[in-house]
């Protein structure tokens, strides 16, 4: 009982699921994604199978259409589901079984399909749909979670809220089923779902622009390094790790040396146990036994 969206970007191919529902941890049971493949959403009387076996069938060969249609072929209870599934060609199969509770429904869009059943009233999917095809403005993951914003205002789950969950995989296609995620974060249990979601995708992308800020670091690009750095940083200005290993990072080369300083020197300055890490890291060999943070400690 519960309203989701499965979507393909269809300009990065990117796949995604996400999920809001008055149920705890909703994403161990809805929410699933295999890159270069597909993503699934099972729900009300929620049959958990059909998020990996549509994932097998899909990778198979089958649309998303004719992997469900197998799948509810063979359920005995095929009337009480709701199953939304899009394939790594943006094809949609969706389902919602004439004993789902009321208020329920599915809309079926480009590329994506939204679904919800034991609402407050009988617009939320439409509400759904409109938001996501007028957030082309967004990445994939703020997309779903705009979405599913633009269901909570419209009346939501009739019984209120508790968990959330967004999982996004890559288009690109992987020999090991558990490569490929962008993103995969879930609200277990919250009195504000969404917005905590929305927050942690907030994080998730400083540690994306970090990641980048090292990648080119290593590469030399210095002005773009920072510059990535930088927006990491202001995504979460209040993150002691992400400034930590900006910090050590920049110590390593003579150009932002100052600045890794004077980032390192904040860190101890608000919180000495990262003292103890850079030892650590010192002792076993993960800095250089040279790297001026050993002056700092």
């Amino acid at each position: 009982m519960t309203y989701s969206i499965v979507a393909r970007d269809p300009l990065t191919g990117e796949l995604g699921v996400a999920v809001q529902s008055h149920y705890f941890s909703v994403g161990a049971v809805v929410t699933w994604a295999r890159s270069g493949v597909g993503a699934v959403a099972t729900q009300s009387m929620a049959e958990p199978s059909y998020g990996p076996l549509g994932l097998d069938l899909m990778a198979s060969g089958k649309a998303s259409s004719e992997a469900l249609e197998s799948l509810l072929k063979t359920d005995l209870r095929a009337d009480t589901r709701q199953v939304g599934m899009v394939d790594s060609q943006g094809n949609i199969g969706v389902h919602t079984g004439s004993r789902c509770i009321d208020f329920a429904g599915h809309v079926k869009g480009d590329q994506f399909s939204c679904q919800a059943n034991l609402m407050s009233n009988n617009t939320i999917w439409g509400a759904m749909d409109n938001e996501y095809r007028n957030r082309k403005d967004l990445e994939l993951p703020e997309r779903l979670v705009a979405t599913l914003e633009a269901a909570e205002a419209a009346g939501g789950d009739a019984r209120g809220k508790q968990s959330a969950a967004l999982l996004v995989v890559s288009s690109k296609l992987y020999a090991n089923p558990w490569m490929g995620k962008v993103m995969e974060l879930r609200v277990e249990d919250s009195m504000e779902p969404l917005p905590e979601l929305k927050r942690l995708v907030k994080i998730r992308r400083a540690y994306d622009w970090v990641d980048k800020g090292d990648d080119l670091f290593g590469q030399g690009k210095i002005e773009d390094a920072m510059r990535a750095y930088r927006r990491g940083q202001e995504l979460a200005p209040d993150n002691e790790e992400i400034s930590f290993w900006v910090g050590t990072t920049l110590m390593g080369s003579q150009p932002t040396l100052s600045e890794g300083i004077n980032i390192i020197r904040d860190i101890f300055a608000k919180n000495r146990n990262w003292k103890n890490v850079a030892k650590s890291l010192l002792e076993k060999g993960y800095l250089p036994k040279d790297n001026p943070i050993r002056e700092l400690l």
